[in-house]
């Protein structure tokens, strides 16, 4: 029974393929969107190219992309755990692997689930490191962004202007 009806909901997904709501586009470029929000802070932190990171900060330069931010959490609520991760190599590491994943996965529509439950992880976690916040009692982009997120991942946003409609990704679930 499973069997049968994931192959017809394989099916019902191609035989929808041509009709496309305005809002199955709306998603598209909001999962584009926000997938190079990921993809940009990657290259910026990797490159150094002069927008939030300086070159001579860049992690190819030996900088590390998650002291400034982690850093200047000390006073905060959390403060001393993400103030203790700053400038770890695995968390440098863990941390720049999820802006490349969620980034790719977002502007491809490939692994739009996964990045969405990865990228959901990592806005909270930065979330949590701003707490208290300054201009509002619990809501900022981190929160607005996880929320597009999981949206996008409820959507089948990479069905649209993605890769989400080539054969092994419709015949993969965990691949959407």
């Amino acid at each position: 029974m499973t069997a049968t009806a994931s192959k017809h909901a394989t099916r019902a997904h191609v035989a929808t393929e041509s009709a496309r709501r305005p809002v199955d586009y709306v998603w598209a470029a909001a999962r584009i969107a926000l997938g190079w929000v990921f993809l940009w802070a990657f290259l910026d932190k990797t490159f150094g190219w002069g927008f939030a990171t300086p070159a001579a900060k860049a992690w190819i330069n030996g900088g590390s992309p998650t002291t400034g931010f982690l850093k200047g959490t000390g006073e905060n609520a959390l403060g001393g755990l993400f103030t203790a991760l700053a400038g770890q190599v695995w968390v440098d590491w863990l941390f720049m692997l999820g802006l490349l994943g969620v980034g790719a996965a977002l502007v491809l529509g490939v692994g739009t689930r996964i990045a969405a439950v990865a990228g959901t992880l990592m806005l909270v976690l930065m979330w949590a490191a701003e707490l208290p916040l300054t201009t509002n009692p619990f809501m900022d982009e981190h929160i607005l962004y996880a929320i597009v997120l999981v949206g996008l991942a409820l959507a089948d946003a990479g069905a649209t202007l993605g890769l989400g409609n080539l054969r092994i990704v419709r015949e993969h679930a965990w691949l959407r």
